[in-house]
């Protein structure tokens, strides 16, 4: 018999989260049911809550940052078993077959992966998020989430940590590498604390100096303010790698110009409006302008291993369900330090 669980979900673009009843699918052969503990709150949830990407197909419960225990295993499942401590992230399935899936890079799937809510799932159904107390999801998109890592700041991982990770290791952030991290909020202060475990000099680049004792806490040996014009003269030409996490419009000139010879500029923020630039900033200085999004299972579960190996999670504020809305408004005035996270309990 499916389930039947508690939730929030989003009704209209404009109308606050509400508690919602989401049904959840028989368990399959090859299926997982979590019981969901924590889920992160994570930009892209609200701007598909409102519409922001486009139309959203309401309701939609968000989430995909997701922890939790297993509860319940398919006949044919052979990787987890009941009370494995897992996780769920930003996919829930993919074709397979198609030549990127087929290198593991699932989150690029040709014929388009299947989002952990707003999409459309196997069944025919819509997708569901982890605002709510179980789901379902096949088990080749589970993740184990290891022992030494609280269930509550791994959460951010599933997406923010990955969305860091990935691009940090596919341009080789390591020992000998200057990479700088635009933006010191859900995204950049996990790829700040990835960056200087992989072994790179880390610089925070932010709008103002007045969260630099965090960023070199977390791991950074520089920080800068991209208001100041003199901080785009004193580092041009300065880094390897620049990793843009912020979700509105900078100038990509500028930014551009802070590049090495065969430097990257790796956008993984998604902004609402189109970015311009002037193509001579990247033939100046043979630089690379580029975008990656989170990445494959395997790397996903590379990263909560790595995550785990040196004690690194997201710094977090646990909120109860009830409170979803004050958050979405404190994310956008960015008021979190650094990642909200709901306590599912609370939806009881």
């Amino acid at each position: 018999m499916p389930t039947t669980v508690n939730a929030y979900a989003a009704t209209s673009a404009t109308e606050p989260l509400t508690p919602f009843r989401v049904e959840r699918r028989d368990v399959g052969p090859r299926d997982v049911l979590i019981d969901i503990a924590y889920c992160g709150i994570c930009h892209s949830d609200i701007h598909t809550a409102r519409s922001e990407w486009g139309p959203a197909a309401y309701p939609v419960v968000p989430g995909h940052e997701i922890a939790g225990t297993v509860a319940e295993v398919g006949s044919e499942v052979t990787r987890f078993s009941v009370g494995d401590r897992v996780g769920v992230g930003c996919m829930v399935d993919s074709c397979g077959e198609c030549t990127n899936c087929a290198r593991g890079e699932e989150q690029y799937c040709l014929k388009g992966n299947v989002g952990t809510y707003n999409s459309v799932g196997v069944d025919g159904q819509p997708t569901q998020g982890g605002y709510s107390q179980k789901v379902v999801v096949t088990e080749d998109f589970v993740l184990g989430i290891p022992e030494g890592i609280d269930l509550a700041v791994a959460a951010p991982l599933l997406c923010a940590g990955i969305t860091l990770y990935s691009p940090l290791r596919h341009w080789g952030a390591g020992p000998g590498k200057k990479v700088a991290i635009v933006g010191l909020g859900g995204l950049g202060h996990v790829g700040v604390k990835i960056a200087a475990a992989l072994g790179a000099e880390v610089t925070v680049l932010s709008q103002s100096l007045k969260k630099q004792e965090d960023g070199l806490r977390l791991g950074a040996q520089h920080y800068a303010a991209t208001s100041d014009p003199d901080t785009f003269e004193r580092l041009a030409g300065s880094f390897d790698l620049v990793v843009n996490t912020v979700s509105a419009a900078i100038d990509l000139d500028a930014h551009l110009s802070l590049l090495a010879v065969d430097g990257t500029l790796v956008n993984v923020g998604a902004p609402e409006d189109p970015l311009s630039l002037n193509v001579f900033s990247l033939i100046g200085g043979r630089r690379s302008f580029a975008g990656s999004m989170i990445g494959g299972i395997a790397q996903t579960q590379e990263m909560l291993d790595f995550c785990a190996e040196h004690g690194i999670g997201a710094d977090v504020e646990v909120i109860g369900a009830q409170q979803v809305n004050e958050a979405y408004e404190r994310v956008l005035a960015s008021d979190v330090r650094y990642r909200f996270v709901i306590d599912t309990a609370t939806l009881a």
